[in-house]
């Protein structure tokens, strides 16, 4: 049995709804028009051969699927507690009828290429012959799956500074999937904390960890991963030389002060779950606590934003 949100929202929020949705993990998310059937339907599409005039309905309902009705609940409390979020408004939680939700997700995933040799690929697809370098993740079965922009830009940060990573202890906050932590390892880390305030989230890294890390296995038999909830760390009485933190941009806020406690001198702080509109709120944020932000890179409206911790 699965659980369909059912949100209400304007056509200008639509794009950043749907958008966080799928980063905080619905297994699908749809888009329809709020007054179909009525005097009031829109023909927004037009007629063959004409451009989109816009990408949604003045008022549209927004779908999203998840495992269960607990995260339905949490993913509409995290919406609406976004600042962009006054016009969105819950219209019901309900269940939905079984189907083979695994054969359509196969359907639709192809390998997500993250550098020209860093490649992640669903386990029902051959490893493209140019990757040297390969995660293996199922889209539709993990809380991150390498397919939205926030996800892809962190992994490729990782793959284009290992020197940051190379043997050094690193700090994934948020964890989801445990995407960022095997990627880490998988560019030469040592240890990786990976935590989460979910924990099913912890029990997801854990698998995705066995399924990926063996070869890199310590004398002992353990893997390079530590997963846990977020008491694993504490309240910044760790520092680490990279801390990760792929969530949105509220709780990136409310979190500075930890995260960049964590930061140790010399360290690299690397954000991301922020809109472009976002980015002088992050700097602010981060301002406060001793840390200056940049924008890294930049997909489809997202920013990575990254910090470098100054020597005490």
């Amino acid at each position: 049995m699965l659980f369909e949100l059912t949100l209400l929202a304007k056509e200008a929020e639509v794009e950043n709804l749907s958008d966080a949705l799928m980063e905080i993990e619905a297994l699908s998310v749809s888009v329809e028009d709020a007054d179909a059937d009525t005097e009031h339907e829109e023909a927004l599409w037009g007629e063959p051969g004409m451009p989109v005039a816009r990408e949604a309905w003045q008022r549209s309902t927004v779908k999203s699927l998840f495992a269960t009705e607990a995260e339905a609940l949490e993913a509409a409390t995290l919406i609406l507690a976004q600042d962009w979020a006054d016009d969105i408004h819950v219209q019901g939680i309900q269940p939905v009828g079984e189907q083979d939700w695994v054969r359509l997700t196969q359907s639709q995933f192809q390998p997500v290429p993250i550098t020209d040799s860093f490649f992640i690929v669903p386990t029902w697809h051959e490893i493209p012959p140019q990757a040297r370098t390969v995660m293996r993740l199922d889209p539709g079965l993990a809380f991150g799956t390498g397919t939205h922009p926030t996800t892809r830009m962190c992994l490729k940060w990782i793959a284009q500074h290992p020197e940051a990573c190379q043997g050094q202890r690193v700090l994934d906050y948020g964890c989801g999937s445990g995407i960022l932590a095997i990627g880490a390892a998988l560019h030469g880390s040592g240890v990786v904390d990976a935590v989460d305030i979910d924990p099913a989230a912890v029990e997801a890294t854990n698998a995705n960890a066995e399924a990926n890390l063996q070869h890199l296995k310590t004398a002992d038999g353990q893997l390079p991963i530590h997963a846990g909830l977020p008491d694993l760390v504490g309240e910044a009485a760790q520092t680490y030389p990279v801390v990760l933190a792929n969530i949105l941009a509220t709780p990136l806020k409310m979190l500075a002060p930890l995260l960049a406690g964590h930061v140790a001198p010399g360290g690299h702080l690397v954000l991301a779950g922020i809109l472009a509109r976002q980015e002088q709120e992050l700097k602010d944020a981060y301002a406060g606590v001793g840390l200056t932000l940049h924008v890294a890179n930049e997909e489809e409206g997202w920013i990575l934003m990254t910090a470098h911790k100054t020597m005490a």
